[in-house]
């Protein structure tokens, strides 16, 4: 049996931005997978706990016998074995470089700043880690402008890599924005980002995966409450 041709599985949860990217990689390529949906909220699975042993954390991609886990390189996994179009990563080394290089600041630096914003305590703080995220955003603008060379993706014509690795996070944008009042991508500072968001949402590898920002709120009041040891709030 070919590599490509082997059952494929994806253990996650439906609000990870994470799994969303291994998800919109499956999407993309046209293969089909089995999505086997965890509860984190209640405790790791004994199958989460063997499949990733090391980090014990969502995604993990099983495809036949093999467990692939971190969300970027199980990207990069399923550009490789399924390497029919569209490609995800680009074709030149220096392209390929950068992609990463920004995918890596997402998650290090850009992320951890936006959840630093819902963890804020007091209007100083909160207005300080603000200030903060959108100086990232303001990067992220002008690295947009800087990659796409006048075309609607990060990837260029299509969604790539670098689409993958920042637009999954944008459910959780949407929720930041609703709880803050704030707008943080605003046609004022980030013009190009705010059309960017619309086309990458809209497309059809995207918007069966992409949670509803509403959903999503009330599960991340959920999460909150269960952590200061509350009731969860009646939907």
């Amino acid at each position: 049996m070919e590599k490509s041709d082997l059952k494929v599985k994806v253990l996650g949860t439906w609000s990870s931005p994470f799994v969303m990217r291994a998800r919109i990689a499956l999407n993309m390529k046209s293969v089909n997978y089995e999505f086997l949906q965890e509860r984190l909220w209640e405790g790791k699975s004994e199958r989460l706990l063997k499949s990733n042993p090391v980090h014990k954390k969502v995604p993990v991609l099983i495809h036949g016998d093999k467990l692939i886990c971190e969300s970027l390189i199980i990207v990069e996994y399923i550009d490789e074995v399924w390497p029919s179009a569209p490609s995800i990563l680009h074709s030149d080394p220096n392209e390929r470089a950068i992609a990463r290089f920004w995918a890596a600041y997402l998650d290090d630096k850009w992320f951890p700043s936006m959840r630093s914003i819902g963890f804020a305590r007091g209007e100083d703080e909160k207005k300080a880690a603000i200030a903060e995220f959108e100086k990232g955003l303001v990067l992220l603008e002008k690295a947009f402008g800087n990659c796409r060379k006048g075309k609607p993706f990060f990837g260029g014509d299509q969604i790539g890599y670098l689409d993958i690795a920042f637009g999954c996070f944008l459910g959780w944008l949407r929720v930041t924005e609703t709880t803050s009042g704030i707008k943080l991508l605003s046609e004022a500072k980030t013009p190009a980002l705010i059309n960017w968001a619309h086309r990458f949402c809209s497309d059809a590898a995207v918007k069966d995966v992409m949670p509803d920002t509403e959903k999503l709120a009330e599960f991340a009041k959920m999460i909150a409450s269960k952590r200061r040891g509350e009731a969860p709030p009646k939907s």
